[in-house]
């Protein structure tokens, strides 16, 4: 069983190979990546490229990642969502503008790797440009695209008892995926994946169909009352996790789940991980050779597995051409090690999250 730190390393590195992999192939139609691939797709990273690289669904959460101990390090603590709005502000900021910044709150928006322009879902950047620029916005929007979907597993890593109530959990990934996603289907299906996360981190023993039939059933019983597609979720990830456990072949479910929306996105991610719950490669070769936003479901399907394996689980070849592994890792170690006085004796804490500087 993989230590805490070790979890939560391969939650997010995880997350960072599926997105990488699934990069050159996302939104690509099956019979287009058998094409150029092979009859079995892509085995691994574009075989075209140097290195791997990830895209907006990794920096995202990053970002939201470095926002949140802000919260903690800058702010009360009771208002998370206002330094989530901060990283959201930094990460728009780097899709427009090539140039680093003078002046920044997070230090991920300070590293190449995190502010490349790879944005996967131009209606989610959209909003966010206009909602910075102070054009005032007609109403929610309808999107239910999987563009902010790994936030919440910046959400679920989040979670300590000195930091937030459980219940927490999914009201605060809900409510930051709504911010650009405004289909309940999608920033339900937040609150699911936000669940998952954190019983994957704090309960490593409990099997993942386990854990997410918790997260599942936790989410219908807090927002039913508010949403009637609280039932629609819930169903739809529940047949997936079902079907993980039976014998049809994967890539005809993967096909058949349709993995678009941010709820069929998840409902891929959980399919394929459970599918494959201790083989990390296959999972990732499932997860990204389908139709469908392929980094969205393998960025999930990677942090799920990364999460439950740790990450001297993950094959080292995955993560040596792969870009972003030591600011990560960094990351992930500050979500473990936070404590509500960590700042005031620890230099490089200060350097990240008072100045907003890297370390060297």
């Amino acid at each position: 069983m993989a230590s805490k730190p070790e979890a939560y390393r391969g939650c997010l590195l995880g997350m960072a190979v599926g997105d990488a992999m699934g990069m050159p192939v996302d939104d690509m139609r099956w019979e287009a990546i058998e094409e150029n691939y092979g009859p079995r797709g892509l085995l691994g990273y574009n075989p075209g490229s140097d290195f791997a690289e990830i895209t907006s669904y990794t920096q995202v959460c990053a970002y939201i990642c470095n926002a949140l101990l802000l919260s903690v390090s800058r702010g009360k603590g009771d208002n998370k969502l206002d330094f989530v709005k901060l990283g959201l502000k930094e990460w728009t900021r780097s899709q427009q503008f090539a140039r680093d910044p003078e002046r920044s709150f997070c230090w991920v928006a300070k590293l190449p790797g995190l502010r490349r322009r790879h944005c996967r879902d131009a209606r989610m950047l959209d909003t966010l440009r206009l909602w910075f620029s102070g054009i005032p916005q007609p109403g929610v929007n309808q999107y239910n695209t999987p563009g902010s979907l790994t936030s919440a597993i910046a959400v679920g890593m989040f979670f300590h008892e000195q930091r937030m109530e459980p219940m927490q959990v999914g009201e605060l990934a809900a409510q930051i995926v709504s911010l650009t996603h405004g289909d309940p289907h999608a920033f339900l299906s937040a609150a699911v994946l936000a669940y998952g996360i954190t019983g994957i981190l704090n309960e490593p023993s409990l099997p993942l169909a386990d854990q997410f039939r918790s997260a599942i059933s936790v989410m219908f019983h807090q927002f039913r009352e508010r949403y009637p597609e609280a039932k629609t979720v819930a169903a739809t990830l529940s047949a997936a996790l079902e079907r993980a456990q039976g014998a049809e072949p994967m890539d005809e479910v993967m096909e058949d789940l349709n993995c678009y929306s941010a709820m069929d996105c998840l409902a891929g991610a959980i399919y394929a991980a459970l599918a494959n719950e201790t083989d990390f490669d296959t999972a990732m070769i499932t997860a990204v050779n389908h139709s469908g936003y392929s980094s969205a479901v393998a960025s999930v399907t990677g942090a799920i597995l990364g999460a439950k394996m740790g990450d001297s689980d993950l094959p080292d070849f995955y993560l040596e051409s792969l870009e972003v592994v030591k600011p990560l890792r960094q990351l992930a170690d500050d979500m473990v090690s936070f404590t509500p006085t960590k700042g005031l004796f620890d230099d490089d804490w200060d350097q990240k999250y008072v100045q907003g500087m890297p370390l060297l």
